[in-house]
Protein backbone atom coordinates (compact mmCIF):
# COMPACT_ATOMS: atom_id res chain seq x y z
CA UNK A 1 0.00 0.00 0.00
CA UNK A 2 1.75 3.45 -1.08
CA UNK A 3 2.32 5.69 2.08
CA UNK A 4 0.82 9.05 2.19
CA UNK A 5 1.60 10.23 5.77
CA UNK A 6 4.34 11.19 7.11
CA UNK A 7 6.57 12.27 9.96
CA UNK A 8 8.52 15.49 10.02
CA UNK A 9 11.73 13.08 10.96
CA UNK A 10 10.71 11.63 7.78
CA UNK A 11 10.43 14.59 4.94
CA UNK A 12 14.09 16.21 6.48
CA UNK A 13 15.75 12.97 6.17
CA UNK A 14 19.06 13.07 4.32
CA UNK A 15 20.44 10.44 1.88
CA UNK A 16 22.71 7.65 3.73
CA UNK A 17 26.64 7.47 3.38
CA UNK A 18 26.86 10.92 1.23
CA UNK A 19 30.31 12.76 1.09
CA UNK A 20 30.20 16.32 2.68
CA UNK A 21 29.28 18.64 0.15
CA UNK A 22 31.97 21.46 0.27
CA UNK A 23 32.94 24.35 -1.53
CA UNK A 24 36.25 25.57 -0.87
CA UNK A 25 36.57 25.24 2.96
CA UNK A 26 32.69 26.28 3.41
CA UNK A 27 30.52 23.45 4.46
CA UNK A 28 27.27 23.96 2.27
CA UNK A 29 24.09 21.53 2.14
CA UNK A 30 23.19 18.20 0.22
CA UNK A 31 25.82 15.62 -0.29
CA UNK A 32 28.29 14.38 -3.15
CA UNK A 33 27.22 10.50 -4.14
CA UNK A 34 30.67 8.43 -4.75
CA UNK A 35 30.26 9.08 -8.85
CA UNK A 36 30.84 12.82 -7.80
CA UNK A 37 26.96 13.41 -8.47
CA UNK A 38 25.38 16.30 -6.14
CA UNK A 39 22.58 14.69 -4.39
CA UNK A 40 19.96 17.16 -2.91
CA UNK A 41 19.12 17.47 0.62
CA UNK A 42 16.36 16.14 2.92
CA UNK A 43 15.54 14.47 -0.56
CA UNK A 44 15.99 10.75 0.32
CA UNK A 45 12.02 10.74 1.81
CA UNK A 46 10.39 13.81 0.60
CA UNK A 47 10.77 13.14 -3.42
CA UNK A 48 9.23 9.92 -2.81
CA UNK A 49 6.24 11.58 -1.13
CA UNK A 50 5.91 14.03 -3.92
CA UNK A 51 5.48 11.31 -6.30
CA UNK A 52 2.71 9.58 -3.94
CA UNK A 53 0.92 12.83 -3.20
CA UNK A 54 1.04 13.49 -7.20
CA UNK A 55 0.33 10.23 -8.00
CA UNK A 56 -3.01 10.35 -5.71
CA UNK A 57 -3.66 13.65 -6.87
CA UNK A 58 -3.89 12.16 -10.34
CA UNK A 59 -6.07 9.25 -9.51
CA UNK A 60 -8.83 12.03 -7.87
CA UNK A 61 -9.25 13.22 -11.03
CA UNK A 62 -7.00 16.00 -10.87
CA UNK A 63 -3.52 17.28 -11.01
CA UNK A 64 -0.79 19.71 -10.07
CA UNK A 65 -1.31 23.49 -10.95
CA UNK A 66 -0.62 23.91 -14.78
CA UNK A 67 2.50 26.16 -14.55
CA UNK A 68 6.26 26.66 -15.40
CA UNK A 69 8.81 29.09 -15.80
CA UNK A 70 7.96 29.79 -19.00
CA UNK A 71 5.48 31.72 -18.03
CA UNK A 72 7.22 34.88 -16.87
CA UNK A 73 9.32 34.26 -20.29
CA UNK A 74 10.34 37.78 -22.03
CA UNK A 75 13.15 40.26 -22.19
CA UNK A 76 15.15 40.88 -18.79
CA UNK A 77 16.27 44.13 -17.89
CA UNK A 78 20.00 43.20 -18.30
CA UNK A 79 20.34 40.46 -20.62
CA UNK A 80 23.47 37.74 -20.67
CA UNK A 81 24.90 39.83 -23.50
CA UNK A 82 24.95 42.96 -21.82
CA UNK A 83 26.01 42.09 -18.92
CA UNK A 84 29.20 41.02 -21.16
CA UNK A 85 29.27 43.97 -21.98
CA UNK A 86 29.90 45.71 -18.73
CA UNK A 87 32.22 43.09 -17.56
CA UNK A 88 34.60 43.09 -20.32
CA UNK A 89 34.69 47.04 -19.95
CA UNK A 90 35.85 46.46 -16.24
CA UNK A 91 32.73 47.08 -15.36
CA UNK A 92 31.62 44.06 -13.44
CA UNK A 93 30.14 45.18 -10.06
CA UNK A 94 26.83 45.40 -11.82
CA UNK A 95 26.53 41.31 -12.11
CA UNK A 96 28.85 41.17 -8.52
CA UNK A 97 25.53 42.78 -7.00
CA UNK A 98 23.20 40.16 -9.18
CA UNK A 99 24.80 37.66 -7.16
CA UNK A 100 24.68 39.05 -3.91
CA UNK A 101 21.00 40.46 -3.77
CA UNK A 102 20.06 36.93 -4.88
CA UNK A 103 22.09 35.29 -2.13
CA UNK A 104 20.11 37.77 0.35
CA UNK A 105 16.93 37.32 -1.48
CA UNK A 106 17.60 33.48 -0.58
CA UNK A 107 18.22 34.34 2.86
CA UNK A 108 15.11 35.48 3.34
CA UNK A 109 13.27 32.44 2.27
CA UNK A 110 14.44 31.33 5.95
CA UNK A 111 11.37 32.62 6.95
CA UNK A 112 9.65 29.63 5.94
CA UNK A 113 11.35 27.35 8.68
CA UNK A 114 11.39 29.82 11.23
CA UNK A 115 7.68 31.53 11.27
CA UNK A 116 4.36 29.59 12.38
CA UNK A 117 1.72 28.79 9.66
CA UNK A 118 -1.49 27.93 10.32
CA UNK A 119 -3.20 24.10 9.73
CA UNK A 120 -5.59 23.94 6.53
CA UNK A 121 -7.81 20.95 8.03
CA UNK A 122 -9.93 22.87 9.77
CA UNK A 123 -10.93 24.81 7.23
CA UNK A 124 -10.22 22.17 4.47
CA UNK A 125 -13.77 19.77 4.17
CA UNK A 126 -11.83 16.67 3.34
CA UNK A 127 -9.58 15.00 4.90
CA UNK A 128 -6.27 16.30 3.74
CA UNK A 129 -3.94 14.12 6.12
CA UNK A 130 -2.96 11.97 3.29
CA UNK A 131 -2.03 15.21 0.94
CA UNK A 132 0.92 17.30 0.74
CA UNK A 133 -0.77 20.32 2.00
CA UNK A 134 -1.63 18.17 5.30
CA UNK A 135 2.37 18.36 5.61
CA UNK A 136 3.18 21.81 5.31
CA UNK A 137 3.76 22.20 9.22
CA UNK A 138 4.87 18.65 8.91
CA UNK A 139 8.11 19.26 7.88
CA UNK A 140 7.52 20.18 4.49
CA UNK A 141 7.79 24.81 4.64
CA UNK A 142 10.84 23.71 7.74
CA UNK A 143 12.87 21.99 4.82
CA UNK A 144 12.24 24.26 2.19
CA UNK A 145 13.01 27.31 4.63
CA UNK A 146 16.03 25.39 5.70
CA UNK A 147 16.90 24.66 1.94
CA UNK A 148 17.22 28.76 1.09
CA UNK A 149 18.57 30.05 4.60
CA UNK A 150 20.85 27.21 5.78
CA UNK A 151 21.32 25.83 9.04
CA UNK A 152 24.13 28.58 10.05
CA UNK A 153 23.99 26.63 14.09
CA UNK A 154 24.85 23.31 12.37
CA UNK A 155 27.37 25.21 10.23
CA UNK A 156 25.72 24.37 7.07
CA UNK A 157 25.49 26.81 5.13
CA UNK A 158 21.91 26.99 2.08
CA UNK A 159 21.24 28.60 -1.14
CA UNK A 160 22.27 32.08 0.52
CA UNK A 161 25.58 30.73 1.50
CA UNK A 162 26.26 28.90 -2.26
CA UNK A 163 25.42 31.81 -4.19
CA UNK A 164 27.77 34.27 -2.26
CA UNK A 165 30.46 31.48 -2.92
CA UNK A 166 29.93 31.33 -6.31
CA UNK A 167 30.59 35.07 -6.65
CA UNK A 168 33.69 34.63 -4.77
CA UNK A 169 34.92 31.96 -7.01
CA UNK A 170 34.27 33.97 -9.78
CA UNK A 171 35.29 37.84 -8.48
CA UNK A 172 38.07 36.81 -5.86
CA UNK A 173 36.79 37.87 -2.20
CA UNK A 174 35.64 41.97 -1.19
CA UNK A 175 36.37 42.43 -4.94
CA UNK A 176 32.94 45.28 -4.33
CA UNK A 177 31.44 47.06 -1.76
CA UNK A 178 28.35 45.03 0.15
CA UNK A 179 24.79 45.62 -1.50
CA UNK A 180 21.43 45.30 -0.26
CA UNK A 181 18.49 44.17 -2.16
CA UNK A 182 16.87 46.88 -3.90
CA UNK A 183 12.84 48.12 -2.22
CA UNK A 184 10.22 45.92 -3.46
CA UNK A 185 7.82 48.10 -5.51
CA UNK A 186 4.60 46.86 -4.17
CA UNK A 187 1.15 45.85 -6.31
CA UNK A 188 -1.12 48.35 -6.40
CA UNK A 189 -3.26 46.26 -4.64
CA UNK A 190 -1.26 45.14 -1.71
CA UNK A 191 -3.40 44.49 1.02
CA UNK A 192 -6.49 43.76 -0.65
CA UNK A 193 -8.20 40.52 0.66
CA UNK A 194 -9.24 38.37 -2.39
CA UNK A 195 -10.30 35.95 0.05
CA UNK A 196 -12.73 37.65 2.82
CA UNK A 197 -14.79 34.49 3.46
CA UNK A 198 -11.74 32.68 4.76
CA UNK A 199 -9.89 33.77 7.93
CA UNK A 200 -7.18 35.78 7.15
CA UNK A 201 -4.32 33.36 8.59
CA UNK A 202 -5.57 31.49 5.99
CA UNK A 203 -5.81 33.67 2.91
CA UNK A 204 -2.02 34.75 3.56
CA UNK A 205 -0.94 31.39 3.60
CA UNK A 206 -2.77 30.45 -0.22
CA UNK A 207 -1.44 33.89 -0.99
CA UNK A 208 2.33 32.77 0.32
CA UNK A 209 2.06 29.69 -1.80
CA UNK A 210 1.25 31.32 -5.05
CA UNK A 211 3.63 33.81 -4.69
CA UNK A 212 6.43 31.85 -4.11
CA UNK A 213 5.74 29.62 -6.84
CA UNK A 214 5.97 32.99 -8.67
CA UNK A 215 9.50 33.87 -7.06
CA UNK A 216 10.77 30.61 -8.21
CA UNK A 217 9.97 30.79 -11.96
CA UNK A 218 11.64 34.05 -11.63
CA UNK A 219 14.57 33.04 -9.91
CA UNK A 220 14.82 29.92 -12.53
CA UNK A 221 15.54 32.37 -15.48
CA UNK A 222 18.06 34.80 -13.79
CA UNK A 223 19.43 31.08 -12.24
CA UNK A 224 19.93 30.39 -15.98
CA UNK A 225 21.14 33.73 -17.24
CA UNK A 226 23.92 33.89 -14.43
CA UNK A 227 25.09 30.32 -15.36
CA UNK A 228 25.68 31.54 -19.24
CA UNK A 229 27.99 34.60 -18.24
CA UNK A 230 29.98 32.66 -15.55
CA UNK A 231 30.43 30.00 -18.78
CA UNK A 232 31.91 32.93 -21.03
CA UNK A 233 35.82 32.23 -21.34
CA UNK A 234 38.05 35.88 -20.55
CA UNK A 235 35.12 37.79 -17.88
CA UNK A 236 36.70 36.87 -14.69
CA UNK A 237 39.25 37.47 -12.75
CA UNK A 238 39.21 34.32 -10.71
CA UNK A 239 39.76 32.54 -14.25
CA UNK A 240 37.34 30.25 -16.24
CA UNK A 241 37.91 27.51 -13.95
CA UNK A 242 36.77 29.49 -10.88
CA UNK A 243 34.07 30.82 -13.10
CA UNK A 244 32.74 27.53 -14.47
CA UNK A 245 32.68 25.78 -11.10
CA UNK A 246 30.82 28.66 -9.58
CA UNK A 247 28.15 27.71 -12.75
CA UNK A 248 28.11 24.22 -11.25
CA UNK A 249 27.09 25.54 -7.85
CA UNK A 250 24.20 27.45 -8.72
CA UNK A 251 23.34 24.20 -11.01
CA UNK A 252 23.18 22.52 -7.86
CA UNK A 253 21.21 25.30 -6.36
CA UNK A 254 18.91 24.55 -9.31
CA UNK A 255 18.75 21.00 -8.72
CA UNK A 256 17.25 21.99 -5.15
CA UNK A 257 14.74 24.31 -6.69
CA UNK A 258 12.94 21.88 -8.85
CA UNK A 259 12.20 20.06 -5.91
CA UNK A 260 10.39 23.95 -4.31
CA UNK A 261 8.83 24.26 -7.88
CA UNK A 262 7.05 20.56 -8.08
CA UNK A 263 6.24 21.42 -4.49
CA UNK A 264 4.50 24.40 -4.75
CA UNK A 265 2.33 23.06 -7.83
CA UNK A 266 1.43 20.04 -6.13
CA UNK A 267 0.40 22.32 -3.02
CA UNK A 268 -1.92 24.54 -5.02
CA UNK A 269 -3.29 21.58 -7.83
CA UNK A 270 -4.27 20.05 -4.62
CA UNK A 271 -5.88 23.23 -2.94
CA UNK A 272 -7.63 23.50 -6.07
CA UNK A 273 -9.33 20.18 -5.53
CA UNK A 274 -10.73 20.72 -2.34
CA UNK A 275 -13.65 22.24 -0.78
CA UNK A 276 -13.05 25.17 2.45
CA UNK A 277 -15.31 26.35 5.20
CA UNK A 278 -15.97 29.86 4.88
CA UNK A 279 -16.70 32.06 8.29
CA UNK A 280 -20.50 32.38 7.27
CA UNK A 281 -21.15 28.55 7.19
CA UNK A 282 -21.09 27.97 3.79
CA UNK A 283 -18.33 26.16 1.32
CA UNK A 284 -16.27 27.24 -1.78
CA UNK A 285 -14.36 25.82 -4.05
CA UNK A 286 -10.88 25.72 -3.92
CA UNK A 287 -10.61 26.05 -6.95
CA UNK A 288 -12.72 29.73 -7.27
CA UNK A 289 -10.01 30.71 -4.46
CA UNK A 290 -6.75 29.94 -6.51
CA UNK A 291 -8.73 32.17 -9.38
CA UNK A 292 -9.01 35.26 -8.00
CA UNK A 293 -5.74 36.31 -7.77
CA UNK A 294 -3.59 34.14 -9.82
CA UNK A 295 -4.21 36.09 -13.19
CA UNK A 296 -3.39 39.45 -11.16
CA UNK A 297 -0.84 37.64 -9.66
CA UNK A 298 0.60 36.65 -13.22
CA UNK A 299 -0.08 40.10 -14.74
CA UNK A 300 1.71 41.49 -11.95
CA UNK A 301 4.78 39.76 -12.66
CA UNK A 302 5.26 39.61 -16.04
CA UNK A 303 3.87 42.72 -17.54
CA UNK A 304 3.08 45.39 -14.51
CA UNK A 305 6.54 44.78 -12.53
CA UNK A 306 9.16 43.94 -14.92
CA UNK A 307 8.18 47.25 -17.00
CA UNK A 308 8.61 49.36 -13.69
CA UNK A 309 11.99 47.52 -12.77
CA UNK A 310 13.70 47.93 -16.26
CA UNK A 311 12.74 51.75 -15.94
CA UNK A 312 14.84 51.62 -12.22
CA UNK A 313 17.67 49.28 -14.10
CA UNK A 314 17.76 51.45 -16.79
CA UNK A 315 18.42 54.60 -15.41
CA UNK A 316 20.73 53.07 -12.81
CA UNK A 317 23.17 51.26 -15.42
CA UNK A 318 23.62 54.24 -17.49
CA UNK A 319 24.49 56.38 -14.26
CA UNK A 320 27.29 53.35 -13.39
CA UNK A 321 28.41 53.21 -16.94
CA UNK A 322 28.75 57.11 -16.96
CA UNK A 323 31.78 56.26 -14.58
CA UNK A 324 33.67 54.72 -17.28
CA UNK A 325 36.56 56.75 -18.96
CA UNK A 326 34.98 55.89 -22.54
CA UNK A 327 31.30 55.92 -21.38
CA UNK A 328 29.88 57.03 -24.79
CA UNK A 329 31.27 53.86 -26.37
CA UNK A 330 30.52 51.63 -23.97
CA UNK A 331 26.59 52.27 -23.76
CA UNK A 332 26.44 52.21 -27.49
CA UNK A 333 27.57 48.38 -27.09
CA UNK A 334 25.41 48.17 -24.31
CA UNK A 335 22.10 49.35 -25.74
CA UNK A 336 22.88 47.23 -29.15
CA UNK A 337 23.06 44.04 -27.35
CA UNK A 338 19.73 44.54 -25.66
Amino acid sequence: MTQLTYSAEELLREHPGLEPHLIGDTRVHGGMLPDGTYQPPRALVRERALDAWTDALRARGRAPFPADASLLDGVRAVNPDQHRVLLRNGLGRWFWNQLTVTGKIEARGRLLADASFPDLQPVIVEDVSEMAVGHLGRGLLLAHGIDEGGQPELGIGGHDVMWFLARDLAFGDDTHPDVEPPENIARPEAGTRFMPELPEGIEGLLSLLANLLIIEFRAELGFAEAQAVLRTPGLFAGGDDRAALAAEVIERIRTDEAIHVRSLCLYLGEIESVTFRTLDGGTVAGRELIGRFWDGLVQWATVDQPKLNAERVRREVAEYIATHPDAARVQAEFDAAA
